[in-house]
């Protein structure tokens, strides 16, 4: 007799990262394996969030109270209506000796959060794990976003009502409380490098069947004056955007003259969105010089 192992190749890597879409949209992504061996490959996919023992697993401290480092849930963000947010198509069958199988893959938010997740399995004659896939997505009420720099928050949602910060400019002229959300750019000078510390933000502007008219998206970061006096450069700190597309406002710093090394500059601008809403983000630039050692 032969010995054969079995063997397959996927069309994407350890994550699939499904972007941005509208709440209560559904998008489709395509994972293709392709069964490399000479025998037929039996096949079933699992996901995470189906798991029997997923409500046990969860009886564990909350995420939120332990630090970034320690939080090891793969099953993040689920829908209100108990419907899966992730569903793969189909879950089981047999891939022929040099053929490959589709697998549909769909996210179906249906409220707002950023943090969607699941672990997606392909389980070869059920009981040898073939392929493992982080499946990530993050749903929107509306058709813009602003990414990048640390996470300031923590990626489980709350029940608790929170109401919004209203802005100073709100305020002054007697308007609806706006939402302030914050975003932290830390900027890392090596000591003596000829080369500036650099972070970005990318802006985007959703693309979805949900939206009627191709309303460009509007974008300005202020306080540009005082942010280079202290060292920064902002690369496209405004701008506008179409369906689909995506800009970034790049950020450099070089200490200035006269900086004592032991100081580390904190400033803040604010960075105005505008859509079907205004929304405002609160941009904190925080630089330090490290050593190269």
């Amino acid at each position: 007799g032969h010995g054969v192992v079995p063997s397959t190749v996927c069309s994407v890597g350890e994550v699939l990262d499904m972007g941005y879409v509208l709440a209560r949209d559904t998008v489709t992504s395509t994972v293709q394996i392709e069964n490399t061996s000479s025998l037929t490959l039996q096949f079933s996919v699992q996901l995470e969030s189906l798991s029997p023992t997923w409500n046990r697993d969860r009886q564990k401290i909350p995420s939120f109270l332990t630090s970034s480092v320690q939080r090891t849930e793969i099953v993040g963000t689920q829908n209100y209506s108990g419907f899966s947010v992730f569903s793969v198509f189909p879950t089981e069958g047999k891939i022929e000796a040099g053929k490959s199988q589709d697998f549909v893959v769909t996210f179906s938010p249906d409220h707002e959060s950023l943090y969607y997740s699941d672990h997606l399995k392909v389980v070869l004659f059920g009981k040898q794990t073939a392929h493992e896939i982080h499946l990530k997505g993050a749903a929107r009420d509306h058709p813009m976003f602003v990414e990048g720099g640390v996470p300031l928050d923590v990626p489980v949602e709350s029940l608790a009502v929170i109401s919004p910060v209203p802005s100073k400019k709100a305020q002054k002229k007697g308007k609806a409380p706006e939402t302030v959300r914050s975003l932290l750019l830390l900027l890392e000078y090596v000591e003596g490098s000829a080369e500036p510390a650099r972070a970005e933000l990318t802006v985007g502007a959703m693309e979805s069947p949900l939206l009627e008219a191709k309303k460009a998206v509007e974008f300005s970061l202020d306080s540009v004056p005082e942010l280079q006096q202290a060292g920064f450069a902002l690369e496209s700190p405004k701008g506008a955007l179409e369906r689909g597309q995506l800009k970034r406002i790049g950020v450099s710093w070089v200490p200035p003259a006269d900086l004592q090394t032991s100081e580390s500059p904190l400033m803040s601008a604010l960075l105005t969105v505008t859509g079907d809403i205004t929304e405002l983000y609160q941009v904190l630039f925080k630089a330090r010089v490290v050593s190269a050692s």
